[in-house]
């Protein structure tokens, strides 16, 4: 199979004959004797569970030396999820390297951001850029694909396992200046790029770079000195992980091209770049594990970027918890219905597996308080047992309908991982400027009204979006501009906020007046923005309401643009606080300051209504409601997150596929608390 037929599938595992959402998770059967196995494979028969993810952290078992393999017990294990009629994700066990690595090599272990030199222990404690760790995780990850690449019954490769962190060691040091000669070519390029004139920092020769901590230019973990050194780092150390990914997928490839490689992802996970990531992936997988209080909005913001990575193909639900996440403060249970309710949360949004850590609980260590398919007591008279078994029947039931259905989405949000990392490096204005913050507060305005969104990068064409809203977007790098301006002028509705078009990708700050390349796109120029702390407010009326000004306030001129708002206080009053450029055939909005939710839910009901975004269904409080579409027809999932039963008013006829009962227009129903109907269009 080459890569550009890899990447065109729908269907994740359709290459497997798989014609259901695959249900189950990783079991971890090497923590037990193997008498539990067969009573295991009873309890999965009785759950529905028909997949399992296998051999996650087992390198120390599989290589107990630096030669020898031992391959015995997963052979034993592999037999018999084959045996049993299960399909396996394969791991390849490389997040934690044995003990006899760290102590014949010691170079293989991290050093922190402090300058502390790690010790054998936890996860994650591989330098990436160890030629000793590489080496090792490649040859174990090919001996695998070697030895299981012919069961029938193993539809995907797992590789390492949630990866993450940063390393500061000799070994990063000497990869990061390589890395360095590779972008900027010459000292001088590296030197302008990095502004390096300002304190003296100017440097003559390659060896006199050293990486970016508390020993170096940091004050702080999120406090530097250097922006352009500290945000190359992090470039360099998203890049230095996904090359370990590449090595193990390459090996995967030489010996099972046919068999897809994924690893699985953690959300807004800020260390690692997933949109360049996920290009390299078969299909994107990630675990959501919420906490307790997580509203239903930012779980759905994460699973759509999931999605919008991944293009807009489904992706992989590889963990959640069946009920307790044991590293939450409060490890409070899941209550009835919501392990349901969130797994089908996951499917609406574009999910094609169902899947858990973990499937048996382990007795001992960090993880033996958290939620499981089997319990301590080891039977299945459990209430998390018993409705993970009802969710099997109900998956079941639904089939392969819903697989390799997309969500059609005429909005957009933009994302940029440069732009996150550079905006919360900047040396001002405010230290309460979080990205995601602002992200959210557009997400939930267009969730709220059942608008669906995609995530897209800065290397995404934007003509097929009615709306793009691009929060906070600090860095445009060199020719984005061009792709807004032509969006625009062709028809395009696009929304910017304060403190956008600040910096190129270097960090470098565009002069001849904010919002930089963008001043002619939105038509105004910012002149200075004011920081205000918290509790301090000014604000602005819009279309008949009041509205608080927060956080900053970009103090703006209009150029080109049409003010729609101002501030009332303070000696900017009366200056815009809310700009509208025409552009060619579209509009560019400009929102210099911080608002209310309440401002932004007014803000996308109007964008919405001009440029004729409707709604998927009335919204009714606490309901959310999404949208996929495949051969098979349209799916609406109505999720009510609410503890009181919600009256909806159907305004398609359809069928309730659970129920299998059909509905016609205009009908009412009621849908309980923490329900979910699946809702074929008809």
């Amino acid at each position: 199979m080459n890569g550009e037929k890899r990447k065109n599938r729908e269907q994740i595992f359709a290459h497997s004959g798989v014609r259901k959402i695959l249900y189950g998770g990783d079991y971890n059967p090497e923590q037990w004797p193997e008498e539990v196995w067969k009573e295991d494979m009873r309890l999965f028969q009785l759950a529905g569970v028909d997949c399992v993810t296998l051999n996650v952290f087992s390198w120390a078992a599989l290589q107990p030396d630096e030669e020898t393999y031992c391959f015995d017990r997963l052979d034993r294990i592999m037999e018999l999820v084959k045996e049993n009629g299960l399909y396996v994700i394969l791991a390849t066990s490389t997040a934690a390297h044995p003990a006899w690595m760290a102590r014949k090599y010691p170079e293989v272990l991290r050093m922190e951001f402090s300058g502390l030199k790690r010790k054998f222990g936890g996860r994650h404690n591989s330098c990436p850029n160890s030629p000793v760790y590489r080496k090792y995780a490649k040859r174990l990850a090919r001996k695998l694909a070697e030895r299981y690449g012919h069961f029938e019954n193993l539809i995907a490769w797992h590789v390492n396992n949630e990866y993450g962190g940063e390393c500061y060691c000799e070994n990063c040091e000497r990869a990061f200046r390589v890395w360095l000669k590779e972008k900027y070519r010459t000292l001088e390029q590296l030197n302008e790029a990095w502004n390096t004139s300002f304190w003296g920092h100017t440097f003559y020769d390659w060896e006199e770079v050293v990486v970016p901590n508390l020993q170096s230019e940091h004050f702080a973990e999120n406090r530097t000195t250097f922006q352009g050194i500290s945000l190359d780092y992090r470039r360099f150390c998203s890049d230095s992980l996904l090359r370990n990914y590449q090595d193990e997928q390459a090996a995967i490839r030489e010996v099972t091209p046919n068999i897809p490689v994924t690893t699985n992802l953690m959300g807004f996970y800020k260390p690692l770049d997933y949109q360049k990531w996920a290009r390299e992936m078969d299909f994107v997988s990630w675990d959501n594990y919420p906490a307790n209080d997580t509203p239903a909005a930012v779980i759905a913001m994460n699973h759509d970027l999931m999605r919008g990575i991944g293009g807009g193909r489904p992706f992989a639900l590889m963990e959640q918890t069946p009920s307790v996440t044991n590293w939450l403060s409060y490890n409070a249970l899941k209550r009835p219905g919501v392990m349901r309710l969130l797994s089908w949360q996951a499917v609406a949004h574009g999910a094609d597996t169902v899947l858990f850590f973990q499937m048996r609980r382990s007795i001992g260590a960090c993880e033996k308080y958290h939620g499981a398919l089997i319990d301590h007591v080891g039977n299945e008279h459990t209430r998390v047992f018993r409705e993970m078994q009802a969710l099997g029947e109900e998956l079941k039931q639904i089939g392969g309908r819903t697989l390799g259905g997309r969500t059609p989405a005429k909005v957009a949000i933009l994302m940029d991982w440069d732009n996150w990392w550079a905006l919360e490096y900047s040396a001002g204005p405010s230290c309460d400027l979080k990205y995601l913050d602002e992200v959210e507060r557009y997400y939930t305005a267009f969730y709220e009204q059942n608008i669906p969104v995609d995530f897209v990068s800065v290397e995404e064409e934007l003509e097929k979006y009615a709306i793009v809203v691009a929060p906070v977007l600090y860095m445009v790098k060199t020719g984005y501009e061009e792709i807004l301006k032509r969006y625009v002028r062709a028809g395009g509705t696009l929304v910017t906020t304060f403190f956008s078009g600040i910096v190129e990708e270097h960090d470098l700050v565009v002069a001849g007046g904010y919002p930089g390349r963008l001043r002619e796109l939105f038509g105004v120029w910012v002149e200075e923005i004011d920081a205000l702390p918290t509790g301090e407010q000014n604000g602005f009326t819009w279309n008949g309401k009041h509205y608080p000004a927060e956080l900053l306030c970009d103090i703006m001129h209009l150029e080109s643009a049409g003010g729609e708002a101002v501030y009332e206080t303070d000696f900017y009053a009366g200056s815009p606080a809310l700009a509208k450029n025409h552009f060619g055939k579209g509009i560019a909005w400009y929102v210099a300051t911080r608002s209310s939710q309440e401002f932004y839910h007014d803000l996308i009901k109007r964008l919405a209504r001009d440029a004729g975004v409707e709604e998927l269904w009335s919204p009714v409080p606490q309901v959310e409601v999404c949208e996929r579409q495949n051969e098979e027809g349209k799916f609406l999932f109505f999720l009510n997150h609410g503890r009181e039963d919600a009256e909806l008013t159907l305004e398609k006829a359809g069928i309730w596929i659970q129920k299998g009962k059909p509905y016609e227009k205009g009908a009412k129903i009621w849908l309980k608390g923490k329900d979910v109907m699946v809702y074929q269009v008809q």
